[in-house]
């Protein structure tokens, strides 16, 4: 009888083909793969998911030249929420992998009400992370993040704080500051982090929180001023800029990156995409790319992954509970 494990991972290996050389078959002609992204077109969520899949591909295939071509498609909508559902619905066949964005994924499950989000997918291994950063226009800055928070306790509307759509990584960040700060803030909502960034370098709102690669260009030339950066330690790329916990305020906020496929993926497979995964986080050119971009090669296997993500569903549930993300914004 024919060896249906093999003939299966003969299939899959059109895609991920070192799967192939697992199975011992002839090798098929190379296909694509396909990297569904939660953003749309020309975004920072885009652009550093083409940054990765641009290391991911050469690796794919190893040791055999030319690697895999690594089609990256957009699939804006609901915040992330649009991908995640179409990765969970894919055929578990190698063809498709999915960028997952953390807190993005835990919050969808916590404001749709969607726990099946996690369980319709496997989780690979994330592969990099980027603080959040509070910023300010050079010009005119706020003298700290505890100066945001002491103002807005005197008057609400007094610092008007941009950041990207309701439910966003760095949204999310300003709300568990304003619970830390125990005070109610001017949370100023846009509908992208581009969209941010121009009205804190016009001065349109007095601070911005984002991720960090969305203004580390703005930082280095003098046009932003960090006033805070939420992480518990300080870092190389912005060695100066004030940390928060430093300060008292122990906010420590990172957008988390990494690779899921759909659940029921062969285990071979998802073997070989996590060895080529891991081979990309752990590039020093690749690691030298991220940091002149704002953020950190950072590998974590699949079920650590894991873990961190239904921690941090948990905390989000809670802050669920008294500010709901979805009607909290001020603009």
């Amino acid at each position: 009888m024919i060896d249906r494990r093999r003939i299966l991972l003969a299939a899959l290996s059109v895609a991920l083909p070192g799967a192939a050389q697992a199975a011992d078959v002839v090798r098929p002609a190379r296909r694509p793969l396909t990297m569904l992204v939660g953003g749309a077109e020309g975004s920072e969520t885009a652009r550093v998911a083409r940054v990765f899949a641009s290391f991911l591909g050469p690796r794919l295939g190893l040791p055999q030249p030319g690697g895999v071509e690594v089609d990256v498609r957009c699939m804006p909508g609901e915040s992330g929420r649009t991908m995640l559902t179409a990765l969970g619905n894919a055929i578990p066949g190698g063809a498709s992998i999915g960028w997952v964005v953390m807190p993005t994924l835990a919050a969808r499950m916590v404001d749709h009400a969607d726990p099946s989000l996690i369980e319709r997918i496997q989780l690979v291994g994330q592969v990099e992370r980027e603080p959040i950063a509070f910023v300010s226009p050079a010009s005119d800055p706020a003298n700290s993040v505890q100066d945001i928070i002491q103002r807005a306790g005197d008057d609400a509307d007094a610092v008007p704080l941009g950041t990207p759509s309701a439910g966003s990584p760095a949204h999310l960040a300003a709300l568990r500051l304003q619970e830390l700060g125990k005070t109610r803030l001017n949370i100023v909502t846009f509908p992208s982090a581009a969209a941010v960034r121009q009205a804190v370098l016009a001065g349109n709102v007095s601070a911005a929180a984002l991720g960090l690669s969305a203004v580390i260009g703005d930082v280095r030339d003098g046009s932003l001023t960090a006033i805070g950066i939420a992480a518990k330690r300080r870092f190389g790329l912005l060695p100066d800029a004030p940390i928060l916990d430093e300060a008292g305020i122990p906010l420590a906020a990172f957008i988390r990156r990494g690779i899921a496929v759909p659940a029921g993926t062969p285990g071979d497979l998802v073997a070989t995409l996590a060895d080529a995964l891991r081979a990309v986080a752990e590039d020093g050119a690749f690691s030298e790319q991220a940091e002149a971009n704002g953020y950190y090669a950072a590998w974590a296997d699949g079920p650590a992954w894991r873990a961190q993500i239904e921690t941090e569903q948990a905390a989000l549930a809670k802050l669920w509970e008294t500010d709901p993300w979805l009607s909290s914004s001020g603009g």
